[in-house]
Formats: C-alpha cells, structure tokens, sequence
C-alpha cells in the first residue's frame, strides 16, 4: 500500500484546485488578450452585417446562396471605401479644420470655465480624470499611431469576411465546448443573440442616417462651417448611444462659436430639435422589435465597458451590451427561471445523440 496515495477527499480537494487554477490561469489570459477578444467581437459583428445583407439579395432579388454572399461581402467594401473616400478626400479639408481647431476650443471653454472657484475644481477633476483614463490612453496611443488603428480595422474586416464565409465551423465548434445536454439550450441562445444583433444594426443603420442627414442640413442651414463633415461624424457617432452623439456635439458647437452668436445658437437649436426627434419618433419606430434595455444602464454599462476595454471596447460597447442582456434573457430567464421568453426560429448544427448510443459507446470505452 502507498502511504502517499491521497484519500477521497484530499484527491475531491486536489482536483477542485486545480480546476481554481485553470479557471483564473483562462481568466488572466482573456484579461491580457482583451483588446484582441473586443475586435473578434467587432468581427463577429460584421461577419453578422455581411449575412443581413446576403440574406435581404436573396430573398428579395433570388441570388443564389454563394453568389449573394459575394456580393454582400462587395457590398460592405464599397460601403467602407466610400466612406474612406469622404474622409480622405471630399471632407479632408473640413475634417482638418475640425481637428486643428478642436484642441483650442477646448482650452477656451476650460478657460472660460476656470473663471469661478467651482468651474475650475470641476476643470481639474475633469482632467485628473481623463489623463488617469484607460480610454485617455488609448486615445493618446490611437493619436501617435494611426497606422495601429488601420491595421485593427482591417484585421476587423479580414476576421468579418473569414467568419461570414463559413460561420456554421465556427458555431459547431464553440457548441462542442459545452456539455451535450447544455447545447440545445446554448445552441438556441446563440441564435437568439444572432437574431437580435440583426435587427439591433438594422435599427442602429436608420438612426445614424436620420442623424447625419437632419444634422448636417440643420448646420449647413444655421451657416455652421464644415457641415457635411459635422453631419457624418454626429451619424457615425450615434453608434455608440449618448456618449457618442455629445462628443460630436461639441466640435459643432465649437466651430460655430467661433463664427458668431447666431450660427451658435443655430447649432445648439439644431442638436436640441434633432434629439426629440430622434428621441421622440425615429427610436421608438426602429427599435420596436429589438430588445429594450433600460437608459440608465444602457449609459453605465457603455461607460463600464469603455474604462475596461479602451476605445475599441467603447466602440463595440452597445453591441456587447446588447449580446450580455439577450443571453440573459434566453439562458437565466429562460432556461432557468422558465419565463416564456421567444425563440428564435433556426436549424440545428448538432443534432443531439441519443441515450442509448451513448451509453453503448461508453460500455465500448469509446467515450
């Protein structure tokens, strides 16, 4: 007999440290790797954007299956060449108005704001806070390499294509990591977390066009300079639910200040008659089939997600957001509580095996 050989107990002990040990050895590694994990998300996401749009020439012009694939994934490179092309070319000269002039307005609504005991304390707190940021970092790495941020946009788009050309390996693959009488309950979540995705970018795509489109006319009417750019860049920022429409907010007001009082309150008019607009009408219209998910939250949580992740993480936070709330929704209220909350409607990648071949394979010792 060896006396070294541990009991039941000691060997019950051993394994749950074990697994202690794996478990946070996985959970450092996913820390490190946060970064590389928020742009396969951002991946994920375009990879789902491709599949909208194959599915809508499909359905409604009859491509065939890999014909509409191929046009979906030409479709989102024209979309991102354009969009390259009215950065790069038709609004460079207005962007870089905005940009030269931006860090100077800020310095003078500091100063302005520096004028009372309370302004200034709120000025420094501002700024002790953003210089201490994870997202103040990035931006400053963001600002030093800009080749850095091109070269994760398309590893982006390159992880987007790859994952829209064959997702089904991706999908049998993440299921096979999970027990076999959990999948049919992962399986449905997972398609519920797809199908919410898609709508979600649908109704996220009409909200920032009506955004651009309204705010671009509203400060090319109010004589606000570089209007078209403005327009864009508050569209493209209504991606990012709060946090992004203000940020685009202040370099509009900025610019506008420095042409007189009336373009200025002609900007301030334009963003006030804007948000109850999009508030009040176009958001309630789109989003009437997507999952709702609370203001409050909804702004802590982007904000959360942000200070943890950076700025890809903030960029990607509303569509993270959404994924956290679906698949509590379809795994804990569903699944574990038995709240009738909806499936949605897919075909099955593994087929689940039945008892008696899985109990004669094990008899067998081939599992």
């Amino acid at each position: 007999m060896n006396r070294l050989t541990p009991d039941a107990d000691d060997a019950r002990f051993l394994r749950r440290l074990m697994l202690m040990l794996v478990v946070a050895a996985v959970a450092a590694a996913l820390w490190r790797a946060g970064d590389l994990l928020i742009l396969a998300f951002g991946s994920v996401l375009g990879a789902i954007a491709i599949h909208a749009v194959a599915d809508l020439l499909r359905d409604h012009v009859r491509v065939p299956r890999r014909a509409a694939l191929a046009l979906a994934v030409a479709t989102v490179l024209a979309v991102v060449g354009f969009l390259l092309w009215l950065f790069g070319v038709a609004f460079r000269q207005q962007l870089n108005v905005v940009v030269l002039r931006l860090p100077g307005l800020i310095d003078q609504l500091a100063a302005w704001a520096s004028q009372s005991p309370v302004g200034e304390k709120v000025v420094d707190a501002v700024r002790a806070a953003f210089a201490g940021s994870r997202v103040a970092q990035d931006i400053g790495g963001l600002a030093e390499g800009v080749g850095q941020g091109l070269l994760n946009f398309v590893l982006v788009l390159v992880g987007a294509i790859f994952f829209a050309v064959d997702p089904r390996t991706y999908e049998r693959g993440l299921l096979l990591l999970v027990p076999p009488a959990r999948r049919p309950a992962v399986e449905d979540a997972m398609f519920d977390t797809a199908s919410t995705l898609r709508l979600w970018l649908r109704a996220q795509l009409i909200q920032m066009t009506s955004m651009g489109v309204m705010t671009g006319i509203g400060l090319w009417v109010a004589n606000v300079p570089s209007a078209p750019a403005l327009g864009l860049l508050t569209g493209l920022s209504e991606f990012i639910p709060y946090v992004g429409p203000l940020a685009a907010m202040l370099p509009a007001v900025g610019l506008a200040a420095t042409v007189g009082t009336g373009p200025l309150l002609g900007a301030l008019a334009t963003f006030a008659v804007v948000r109850l607009i999009q508030t009040n009408l176009v958001t309630p219209f789109v989003t009437a089939r997507v999952v709702a998910i609370p203001p409050a939250v909804t702004l802590f949580a982007i904000l959360g997600i942000g200070a943890v992740f950076g700025v890809f993480g903030l960029f990607f936070s509303a569509a993270l957001l959404v994924v956290i709330f679906q698949m509590v929704r379809s795994l804990y209220l569903r699944e574990v509580l038995g709240e009738p909350v909806p499936r949605a409607e897919h075909q099955t990648l593994l087929p689940p095996r039945k008892y008696s071949e899985t109990k004669k394979n094990r008899e067998g010792g081939n599992v």
